[in-house]
């Protein structure tokens, strides 16, 4: 039997994260989860988050029985398993050898455009928050491991031109772009994470990719320190980012 094609996306929150896993939900051949290891996250750090008894208590929060099951049965038998992940959910001594069955794939955004995004939804983020410096180490762990660099997208180039970055992604990956992929309907879905009743109100109410417009962003003082402090990661993976013939 042919092994599905296991997508780890890896990103940071206030990106395009759920739009992306909107888009690959609505092909015919493909099943999604949403941030499996937040409820690891949570459990493990203590951290202050909207809804985080909640979210602890409704999913698995065990680190190794995730990761057995994103390498188990994909759900529905579906030839494409699309992950989005949050790179700051790996801690520091997590074991990564999961990540060795995935395509592993990078979203990244701006920083100054994260921040001002998250600042709205948790005050007084830390550059941590946005786990920039864990995703540069994963990326360079999985381009020593296979001698490949593995494909980033930048946000920006997303919404610029959807058809065309999500065509290269989809050849980088090595399954077939699907039109499919452009829209979707309205509204929350079963394999939304409970937490989307805090986080995903401008993604229920979207058809599909909204047009990039450049956006005036004036942060105070501590939030473009945080901006800064993450600068230099998005800076690094950008140079590797796919771009359009």
């Amino acid at each position: 039997m042919t092994r599905a094609t296991r997508i780890a996306m890896w990103s940071g929150p206030r990106n395009i994260s759920t739009a992306m896993m909107r888009s690959f939900e609505n092909r015919p051949d493909c099943t999604v989860s949403d941030e499996p290891f937040y409820g690891c996250y949570l459990k493990r750090t203590g951290i202050d988050h909207p809804m985080a008894a909640e979210i602890i208590a409704d999913m698995d929060s065990d680190f190794a029985s995730v990761a057995q099951a994103l390498n188990g049965p994909v759900p529905g038998g579906a030839p494409v398993w699309y992950q989005k992940h949050m790179s700051h959910h790996m801690l520091p001594d997590d074991l990564l050898d999961w990540t060795d069955g995935m395509v592993n794939c990078f979203l990244i955004r701006k920083p100054e455009e994260m921040v001002a995004s998250y600042a709205k939804k948790r005050a007084r983020p830390v550059a941590s928050d946005f786990g920039f410096d864990r995703q540069v180490e994963l990326f360079e762990r999985i381009r020593d491991r296979t001698g490949r660099v593995p494909p980033v997208i930048d946000a920006a180039d997303v919404l610029r031109d959807p058809r065309g970055v999500l065509s290269a992604l989809c050849a980088a990956i090595g399954i077939s772009f699907d039109t499919a992929m452009l829209s979707w309907p309205t509204g929350r879905r079963d394999s939304d994470g409970i937490w989307a009743a805090v986080w995903y109100h401008a993604v229920e109410a979207s058809t599909g990719f909204q047009p990039y417009t450049p956006k005036e962003i004036d942060l105070a003082p501590d939030l473009a320190a945080v901006a800064a402090a993450c600068r230099p990661a998005y800076d690094h993976m950008a140079r590797y980012k796919l771009t359009v013939e």
